[in-house]
């Protein structure tokens, strides 16, 4: 009791302010990250929930608030109160979205200013991609409306009505029917941003699919699945996912129709699509994969990449190899020893391979393959095509975004930027695949490295 009095009289007479601010200023200094360190690192007020690179921001969202920092610095641009936050668009292009919890509406931030671009107040929910933005608002219990944003716009692209939503519904990126990505430990979710908009969506309302063309904003299907079905849209395709019971066993096939037409383009048996787990067959998750393609396993157990579009294999494992990553550009697996990684292009134009540590933790995203190893323990970026090293630093931290010129990382309150080396860690993907038809892509056929058929082809 009388160290605590005198240590209080010192303070506030101030014999002691000067060596207990010292001593406050080591406490709340944080140690560095990496080995080498960072290009910049910041302590945050709090332990952020995700991380997303928008042009020359990084968008940090914590449980109540929104913050935005310089990528060149770390120093803190803006900061918002809200409960959620997603980004739209990229480079100058993108837009922060940002709202409350179980409130209705949202506003479209400046990732740079925080100054407000848009501002709704009835959409229940958001979708946010690289090239648009989809909400929801309803009217009624059966009688809601889908629209399409440009992320800068400022008048809805396209409106169509659908009959209620049928499913919680609310905040950002809520889940529709489509794949789900391949995740590791200590690399979020959500790393690479936002996707490209899929050129169909599959929204379960009422125990049925309605199936969205998003070029032109119309439902073109309704859908009842069976029993023993799973729906899923795509590549603008709907993929009917069957796992029968039989013999003491699951027996597994998948047709694939036309989300237009609803005429059958593929169908394969004997593929079974993890949608059914714990030996039972009833499907309650959605295929593993990327963009336009699944992930299957074969009757031998070796992993397979299929192009929703067409049905095409695009990549066939070795015995044992197990799939860690796959878009519709590269397929990323573990040698069956544990002790390698390779990457193989869909297309069949290039692959590479290096030595990994078996417990590493591998996430594919659009720049790069990502690697976390443990004792030692390190984070690693690398060229998707070559395999070339981007990044290559000592860290215990994890990482919680990555963009086209380097990652964000953290580790606690503590965030940091490592910058790729070189210009390799920035691509021109192709488009989204299955009938886009951009004449800007650096392949020779529609569509990307898979051949797809364009629009009106």
């Amino acid at each position: 009791m009388v160290v605590a009095v005198l240590l209080v009289v010192g303070y506030f007479t101030g014999v002691l302010t000067p060596v207990l601010d010292k001593v406050w200023a080591m406490v709340n200094t944080s140690s560095p990250l990496t080995t080498p360190a960072p290009l910049w690192q910041q302590r945050l007020g709090g332990t952020p929930r995700s991380a997303t690179i928008a042009g020359g921001a990084v968008i940090i969202e914590h449980r109540t608030l929104v913050e935005s920092r310089g990528l060149g610095s770390g120093a803190q641009l803006w900061e918002h109160k809200a409960d959620w936050a997603a980004v739209a668009g990229e480079g100058n292009s993108a837009v922060v979205v940002t709202g409350k919890l179980l409130v209705k509406g949202y506003e479209v931030v400046d990732p740079m200013s925080g100054s407000v671009r848009r501002k709704d107040t009835e959409a229940r929910a958001v979708w946010t991609y690289r090239n648009g933005l989809l909400d929801v608002l309803c009217h009624g219990p059966e009688d809601c409306t889908l629209r399409a944003w440009d992320p800068q716009g400022s008048s809805p692209l396209w409106t169509v009505q659908i009959p209620g939503i049928g499913f919680v519904l609310f905040a950002d990126n809520p889940d529709i029917l489509g794949t789900q990505r391949l995740t590791a430990k200590r690399i979020d979710d959500n790393a690479g941003g936002p996707d490209l908009m899929p050129p169909m969506l599959g929204l379960p309302i009422d125990d049925k699919v309605f199936v969205v063309d998003t070029a032109v904003g119309q439902v073109v299907r309704e859908l009842t699945p069976e029993r023993d079905e799973r729906l899923v849209v795509v590549g603008g395709r709907v993929l009917r996912i069957k796992a029968v019971s039989a013999d003491g066993s699951c027996y597994f096939s998948v047709v694939a129709s036309d989300a237009a037409t609803g005429g059958q383009v593929w169908r394969n048996a004997g593929i079974n699509m993890r949608t059914a787990k714990d030996g039972g067959c009833a499907q309650r998750d959605d295929p593993g994969g990327g963009r336009n393609v699944v992930v299957g396993v074969a009757a031998d157990a070796r992993e397979l990449v299929i192009d929703a579009y067409d049905g095409r294999i695009l990549f066939t494992g070795a015995p044992g190899e197990r799939l860690l990553g796959v878009d519709d550009r590269y397929a990323v697996a573990r040698t069956a020893d544990g002790g390698a990684l390779r990457s193989v292009e869909l297309g069949g134009r290039g692959k590479w391979q290096r030595p990994t540590q078996p417990k590493s933790s591998v996430a594919l995203t659009e720049p790069a393959v990502v690697v976390v190893d443990q004792k030692p323990d390190r984070i690693i970026a690398l060229h998707p095509g070559t395999g070339a090293e981007l990044v290559n630093v000592r860290s215990e931290a994890d990482v919680l975004a990555v963009g086209p010129a380097g990652m964000i990382i953290v580790s606690g309150r503590d965030m940091a930027y490592l910058p790729f080396s070189g210009a390799g860690g920035v691509t021109n993907p192709p488009p989204a695949g299955g009938n886009t038809g951009n004449p800007g892509n650096d392949w020779p056929e529609c569509g990307g490295p898979k051949q797809e058929v364009c629009k009106g082809g």
